[in-house]
């Protein structure tokens, strides 16, 4: 199967899933319970008032009708205006989706690195002194709540010692990284252990491969076997445990940007909720399915490359 042909059947295989995802997201918001035209019109509006602003909006139509219009509407482009901000819910996420990508790499940064080097540490010695505390260390990781641990680094580093802010993203480069290290460094922490054992393993098990006894018994060295033969067949299972992580990462940013007060796509959802903004809650469905499947598209070719036999 050639490259062009993946993209296509994957291409084929989103449009079922946004499908899915719309008729789902849609069924689950109109069927939780509260009134968005009564928190628009206040508690003591009306009958006429809240009768008005239901027309007004479609939500007097039957659900199949106000379904059919969602549909027709997105197809055009049209996500929907948000009820509560009066504004086109495209506009909305173009304006807060920047925190949250800019989270998401600024934690990679701070997790790749860490990830290769104590998988290859305790690759190389599997039950060593090195590879228990790394063991060790990403159990621990594991266990800790990363709400919690937010909570802990934002007292102790930002509120205690004023290294950091504890809110908002700040304005420029510099100021993003400042406004955001603690978040991504607490999600981080959480991430590094996860990938630390995907790759570690792989590692491992690469060591006793075929392709490996083939390497040694054509001379090469053990360098050379470890960069050039098991490193780039190891790294596809964490490739694509990363990219899984990226999406969950881009579509549960709730718990960080709510803890920080990051204005990303996370806070928005919140808001989007407790607010029973129906069409915020679904334009922001649709673009954290649409980011999971497209990344997760990405990772795909991105093995095909690396790996031909993905391909088959």
């Amino acid at each position: 199967m050639s490259l062009l042909q993946l993209i296509a059947r994957r291409l084929l295989q989103l449009i079922g899933v946004l499908a899915g995802i719309s008729l789902v997201t849609f069924l689950l918001v109109h069927m939780a319970p509260g009134d968005p035209a009564r928190l628009m019109a206040g508690e003591r509006a009306s009958p006429e008032t809240i009768a008005a602003i239901r027309s007004q909006y479609g939500l007097d139509l039957p659900l199949w009708r106000q379904f059919l219009t969602y549909l027709t509407n997105l197809v055009s482009g049209d996500i929907g205006l948000s009820l509560r901000f009066q504004r086109p819910v495209s506009q909305l996420i173009e304006q807060f989706m920047w925190p949250t990508l800019f989270l998401t790499g600024y934690v990679l940064c701070l997790a790749i690195p860490p990830t290769v080097a104590l998988a290859i540490l305790g690759a190389r010695r599997p039950g060593g002194i090195a590879d228990q505390i790394i063991r060790l260390v990403g159990i621990a990781g594991l266990t800790i709540p990363v709400f919690w641990l937010g909570i802990m680094m934002s007292r102790f580093f930002g509120v205690s010692l004023g290294w950091f802010p504890v809110s908002g993203y700040g304005t420029g480069f510099a100021g993003h990284l400042h406004h955001l290290f603690l978040p991504a460094l607490s999600t981080a922490i959480w991430l590094v252990p996860v990938l630390t054992q995907s790759l570690r393993a792989a590692l491992i098990e690469k060591t006793t491969a075929d392709f490996v006894t083939a390497a040694r018994a054509q001379g090469a060295t053990e360098r050379q076997i470890f960069w050039q033969t098991m490193l780039p067949n190891a790294v596809l299972p964490t490739l694509n445990l990363l990219g899984v992580m990226v999406a969950f990462m881009i579509g549960g940013a709730i718990i960080v940007e709510t803890v920080y007060a990051v204005p990303g796509l996370g806070t928005l959802m919140v808001n989007a909720l407790l607010g029973r903004d129906y069409y915020v809650v679904q334009g922001l469905t649709l673009i954290f399915a649409v980011s999971t499947v497209l990344i997760t598209l990405m990772v795909d070719l991105l093995t095909a490359f690396i790996d031909p036999r993905v391909r088959l």
